[in-house]
């Protein structure tokens, strides 16, 4: 990562301006993992920039081309890309070594590892017991087709097995065994698969996925509503009249971050879809709500805390458990760029966190670390409209998820140098 920062203010004033987001990164790993899987079969179109995804088909290609040989495979940072793969190169003829960042090392494995190990893949640790780097074997022999797999930790484990159930001799059989985290995550894997042919029964905790073939299919990325939750923050801080048009997002989509149209009702943001996207507006009706469940959306949570931060609303937030997990402990660096503005997020009873901006700070000029997180850069830098300037560090990792997010504000007045 470049060790660069970016100095970041706006000028004030009502916004009005369109943005062109980039595509899910969320939905183009899953269409790149079925792509490899069909063997061309399934097409995508409108894929992500995102690095995840460079990352993710950079990964797929060198173990396409090593096939029967021994790949090592660096993914860097990218999480789903790690999860993904994991259950892929199972099935893939060849040894890897399946490696990342330091922080990626440190990022728990072993759920999925024992999941796949009940299938019959061979997989290894070659490091520490539970984590990166792993030695796969691929081309198993499977061994049975029934998984017993925890829910509460990362839906990304569930969605890795379910990717490859078609592909199994045997098919696949998941048994949830505890309450399902990100449960909209594991519906867009599901739906997508319909999309390309494969059918699923999911009764109680039970999911089943046979055998079966995939079809000819053409899967189109939506843009991503994960990057469209810094665009309403941004909305949501300025002068009410303040809107932008979003170009290409569904009011139906397959993104549980879609979630973030009814979290900013309460913000004042009404969100019209209309001629391909959707308009969101500041009128300024905001709600007494200030209780908000994160359990089906934790990649909002950074955003939505930041934002009532900056607006000195009191809140409290669930459903933060597995953001202690993702490309930094989230939760203590909110806590620590939070406590910069004079604001508090305390945990409380039964994963409980309460924001206290009782004391919160006015300050200009304040220095925002971002711990290698693309959404910490993100989540943060709507806040120059309300503190007037900040420095963002390491600006270059919200190319992770969003290259073109700086260019992206300054296209709508932000001015944003680089030093």
């Amino acid at each position: 990562m470049s060790k660069e920062s970016l100095k970041l203010k706006h000028p004030g004033g009502i916004i009005r301006s369109t943005i062109q987001l980039t595509g899910s990164k969320s939905e183009s790993n899953r269409a790149l993992i079925l792509n490899a899987l069909s063997k061309g079969k399934v097409r995508i179109e409108n894929l992500s920039h995102a690095d995840d995804t460079v990352t993710l088909k950079s990964a797929l290609d060198l173990a396409d081309n090593h096939m029967h040989e021994k790949a090592l495979i660096d993914i860097g940072p990218a999480g789903t890309a790690m999860r993904f793969l994991t259950a892929y190169l199972t099935l893939a003829k060849g040894r890897y070594e399946l490696t990342g960042s330091d922080r990626m090392k440190q990022r728990p494995i072993g759920i999925l590892v024992d999941a796949l190990r009940q299938l019959g893949a061979h997989i290894d640790y070659a490091a520490t017991t539970g984590y990166p780097p792993l030695y796969i074997t691929g081309g198993f022999e499977q061994t049975s087709k029934n998984i017993d797999i925890r829910g509460d930790v990362s839906s990304q484990y569930l969605s890795a097995l379910l990717l490859v159930a078609a592909f199994l001799p045997q098919g696949l059989c998941l048994n949830i065994t505890s309450t399902l985290t990100s449960r909209p995550y594991v519906t867009m894997t599901l739906d997508m698969l319909q999309e390309v042919g494969i059918d699923h029964t999911w009764e109680g905790n039970q999911i089943i996925i046979t055998n079966q073939d995939v079809k000819d299919a053409v899967l189109t990325i939506e843009p991503d509503w994960s990057a469209a939750s810094y665009w309403y923050a941004i909305i949501a801080l300025s002068p009410v009249g303040s809107k932008l048009f979003l170009s290409g997002l569904k009011d139906h989509s397959l993104q549980g971050d879609r979630a973030i149209v009814d979290i900013m009702k309460n913000f004042g943001i009404c969100s019209t879809f209309k001629d391909g996207g959707v308009e969101i507006e500041n009128t300024g009706n905001t709600t007494g709500e200030r209780f908000f469940d994160f359990k089906e959306c934790p990649d909002l949570a950074q955003t939505v805390i930041s934002c009532c931060a900056a607006l000195g609303y009191n809140a409290r937030f669930t459903g933060l458990e597995t953001l202690k997990i993702k490309e930094t402990d989230r939760i203590l660096a909110l806590q620590n760029e939070l406590s910069k503005f004079g604001v508090l997020l305390i945990a409380e009873e039964n994963q409980v966190y309460y924001l206290n901006t009782d004391a919160k700070i006015n300050r200009s000029g304040v220095r925002i670390q971002t711990y290698e997180d693309h959404r910490m850069a993100m989540a943060f830098a709507p806040l120059a409209i309300v503190f007037d300037e900040l420095t963002i560090e390491d600006p270059e990792v919200v190319g992770k998820s969003y290259p073109t997010f700086w260019q992206h504000l300054t296209d709508i007045g932000f001015h944003c140098k680089i030093y």
